[in-house]
């Protein structure tokens, strides 16, 4: 059984995924939302793992990294918004890593330098590949740059879940990074970086991709110290790669399509009322939804067109549902609305119905406000994505496990 610290936990969607593997136990699970006084994602979370490990709801940067040494965790998961990651001379001038208060990346590193795990794994916004827009790939590099200098080997994978087999188009990047000691790297030492992200890397195996080389790739070496990549680095990144040593290849992968579950199979029936939409909501969604061109100006006083494409309207009910936004429920471009089949009216979708977006139980974050329940599914994760990744983890495990079993006997002199 794998110890698990489970960082930024939310309602608990990595905990949700990993231990329905049954090969994981959390043993320490953080959430804190600094902008609110309702902690209602953490209240979620500990009502619905009452009793299993400790439940932590206070600000990250607080916690003591030496008190989370003696729960002896395997592995650190998480996900961690998409913020500048930039790192600067330390006051006195030498080249000591001075990252930027309140990004909690370096919350990250710093738990990560103390514990050590054996794996980290992560999950963030896919634009992390291309931040900062003055300065492409800086901000990912900064992250590969300080996994290369604590000792790890990294892959990453933009997953879209929908061509997984899930029911949400919702694209993120998932990191892996693993211990340069464990025997999963070591048995993949001369294995070429093409060959780790097409067949026998991490992710190749949980999430098969097409048997062709991707047109665009990217294979470049870093050795700058971490300072010197935040002020100069540049690259564009592409959907998959690997960091080993300080050397990156980037592919543009392919997937290998599974067919996805489509609306109409998560939707409820006998919804109530106050989901469905009136003439004037529908009016204003068909707007919003319906092609644009607006003539705006600049604060230069430049005159220029906006434009923006049409969207379903209603959604189709064949097809899986588009990433869904913090802002899911309210009247804006984003939402989904569909037309009920029982009904043929016109509503929003339901506080489950968002649940099973994602992969999570009926009623997980039922005790709190219909705004709350669509705001924490809107910054959730896609449960059964971690599923795969942790069946993966532990054949990975298995790899050490079966390594120490082939080691000779030592024998004892007396």
């Amino acid at each position: 059984m794998l110890k698990v610290i489970e960082l930024f936990a939310g309602v608990g969607g990595f905990r949700l995924g990993l231990e329905a593997t049954k090969g994981f136990e959390v043993v320490w699970g953080n959430q804190w939302e600094p902008s609110k006084k309702a902690q209602d994602a953490f209240n979620c979370y500990a009502r619905n793992f009452d009793g299993k490990g400790i439940h932590s709801n206070q600000d990250i940067a607080s916690v003591n990294e030496k008190d989370l040494v003696a729960l002896n965790a395997d592995i650190i998961v998480g996900g961690f918004p998409c913020q500048d990651y930039s790192v600067a001379r330390s006051l006195s001038g030498e080249k000591g890593i001075q990252g930027k208060k309140g990004v909690l990346f370096w919350e990250i590193v710093r738990l990560a330098t103390e514990i050590k795990p054996k794996y980290i794994l992560l999950e963030n916004v896919d634009r992390l590949l291309k931040s900062p827009s003055k300065q492409r790939g800086r901000d990912f590099s900064i992250m590969l740059a300080s996994f290369r200098d604590l000792g790890y080997t990294v892959e990453w994978r933009v997953i879209n879940a929908a061509e997984y087999g899930q029911a949400q188009r919702r694209r993120r990047i998932f990191i892996f990074a693993v211990r340069n000691d464990v025997q999963f790297v070591k048995n993949r030492e001369n294995v070429q970086p093409a060959s780790m992200l097409h067949t026998e890397g991490f992710f190749a195996k949980a999430f098969p991709v097409l048997n062709e080389k991707g047109k665009r790739n990217l294979d470049i070496e870093f050795k700058d110290h971490i300072l010197d990549v935040s002020d100069n680095f540049s690259k564009t990144y592409y959907n998959a790669g690997i960091m080993r040593d300080g050397k990156i290849y980037s592919e543009e992968l392919i997937p290998q399509f599974e067919e996805p579950i489509p609306l109409s199979k998560i939707l409820q029936s006998g919804v109530d009322e106050k989901y469905y939409l009136n003439e004037s909501a529908i009016e204003k969604f068909e707007y919003l939804k319906g092609p644009k061109k607006i003539e705006r100006t600049a604060a230069n006083g430049h005159k220029y067109v906006f434009s923006e494409g049409g969207m379903s309207f209603p959604e189709p009910l064949d097809k899986p549902g588009r990433t869904m936004l913090t802002s899911e429920g309210t009247v804006n471009r984003s939402s989904h609305v569909v037309s009920d089949p029982e009904t043929n009216r016109i509503r929003i979708l339901t506080p489950v119905e968002c649940e099973r977006l994602n992969g999570f139980p009926d009623n997980w974050t039922e005790g709190m406000t219909d705004r709350m329940r669509y705001f924490c599914m809107g910054n959730a994760l896609v449960v059964g994505l971690i599923e795969r990744m942790g069946k993966r983890i532990l054949e990975v495990e298995n790899e050490d496990i079966d390594a120490l079993k082939e080691q000779p006997l030592q024998m004892s002199l007396f």
